[in-house]
This record gives structure tokens, C-alpha cells and sequence, in this order.
């Protein structure tokens, strides 16, 4: 296979990955009341403002863990 013909496809599948990504983000900030949960901490400064949600990347870590591992045993069953 060309060399090139696979960067291009390499490139092409992270460029999906990112849209992706980034439409994920998108949708979270138009969860309300993301930014009271505890575990948030959150960054003002002049002109932005900065949330990291650490409670949230932790539990939504755990549940997706839980349920790719549930489906990988289905699937290898």
C-alpha cells in the first residue's frame, strides 16, 4: 500500500475524531448546571472563564469504563 495513501487516511480519521470530540464538547456546555456541581473548579480572568469539571471527567470515566468493558464481553463471548 502507498505510504501516502495511508497518512491520508490517518489524517482523515483524526480529522473525524476531532470533529467528534469536539461536537461532544460542544453539547456538555449546553448541560445546565454543569458548573455547580462540586468537584468543579472554575478559572475567571478579564474577558474568559475557564471550567474544569473534575467530578464529572471522573464519574463519566468510570461509566465508560464499566460500559465498553460490558460490551467487549459480549463481544468476545
Amino acid at each position: 500500500m502507498n505510504t501516502l495513501e495511508s497518512i491520508g487516511k490517518m489524517v482523515a480519521l483524526l480529522g473525524v475524531a476531532l470533529v467528534c470530540t469536539g461536537g461532544l464538547i460542544w453539547l456538555a456546555a449546553k448541560i445546565p448546571g454543569l458548573e455547580k456541581l462540586p468537584g468543579t473548579i472554575k478559572l475567571t480572568g478579564s474577558g474568559f472563564t475557564c471550567l474544569i469539571p473534575v467530578l464529572a471527567s471522573i464519574v463519566l470515566s468510570l461509566v465508560l469504563t464499566f460500559v465498553l468493558n460490558v460490551i467487549v464481553r459480549l463481544i468476545n463471548r
